[in-house]
């Protein structure tokens, strides 16, 4: 699998001059499977810059579209995807199970008026349900994808709920958890040890880490993890590779790279094999 970040930040688009080396652009993550699937994980702002990449693919016309939750800052860059338009594009809908209705719902709204000045209903593209599931945790094969890839669902602890995501094939797994708040109970949510089965041994986790510990005091039941929370999990869980991920909208480039100075020295203390990093937009993963 290739992962390609198009968005990380969380909360709102941040663009500027104090995050252009790990980017403004909200959450949008594009998946390339073994067999040539096409997964984009969440429409925030990044989604729109994805969406020229593939108009320039002739090749790609049927895309599996998954969502997270449906928080505006992982949808406010759907109205500005431009494949959306073009009659010669499918996109499959999950957003984990029994959301399917709900995530085209959700889509549509945003687009009513008075919020935008095209309606959903002039969109060319053709929307389906990509899965069925009403198991309590979705386990299903995506509408457009190979045998050999397996994609996953565990909710996650957050106002309002929502979904994270396991994609597994020949050449590994990659597991996807933002907005996720590991040491709160929010409704519906799972608890660490089923966060812990769900990472095991993955080569990949991408993982909400938004907030100091000094700010998590004032921060608490908000629906976002601390680097701490983020780094154990994925220790605990045997994870090869961790991304920190949904960066705060007020965090500066040099404010993370000071964080990430932290957090290489606790793994390092901790004497764990881990290779952790900061997202960034633009950033390409092999798995």
């Amino acid at each position: 699998m290739n992962i390609v970040i198009w968005g990380s930040r969380g909360s709102i688009p941040s663009p500027g001059f104090t995050t252009i080396r790990y980017g403004g652009e909200s959450t949008c993550i594009e998946v390339r499977g073994d067999e040539g699937e096409v997964i984009i994980i969440d429409a925030g702002s990044g989604i729109r810059k994805l969406g020229e990449k593939l108009l320039k693919e002739p090749s790609v016309l049927k895309i599996n579209l998954l969502f997270t939750h449906s928080h505006w800052d992982h949808l406010s860059g759907f109205p500005f995807f431009r494949p959306a338009y073009f009659s010669k594009f499918t996109f499959a809908l999950c957003g984990g199970s029994e959301a399917q209705k709900s995530v085209l719902d959700y889509l549509s709204h945003q687009m009513d008026p008075p919020y935008f000045p095209v309606s959903f209903s002039e969109l060319k593209a053709k929307f389906l349900s990509g899965c069925n599931c009403n198991n309590p945790i979705c386990n299903h094969s995506l509408c457009y994808s190979g045998a050999s890839l397996k994609c996953e669902a565990i909710p996650l602890n957050h106002p309002n709920g929502g979904f994270g995501f396991k994609l597994s094939d020949k050449s590994g797994s990659f597991v996807f958890l933002t907005d996720n708040e590991i040491r709160y109970a929010h409704d519906g949510g799972a608890t660490r040890e089923e966060y812990l089965a769900f990472c095991r041994n993955a080569d990949l986790l991408f993982h909400d880490a938004q907030y100091s510990e000094h700010e998590y005091k004032k921060t608490r039941g908000w629906g976002h993890s601390t680097f701490l929370d983020a780094i154990d999990l994925a220790i605990d869980a045997g994870v090869k590779r961790l991304g920190l991920f949904h960066h705060d909208p007020d965090r500066t480039d040099d404010q993370l790279d000071q964080q990430m100075e932290w957090c290489v020295k606790y793994i390092k203390e901790k004497g764990s094999p881990l290779d952790c990093f900061a997202c960034a937009e633009g950033m390409s993963l092999i798995v």
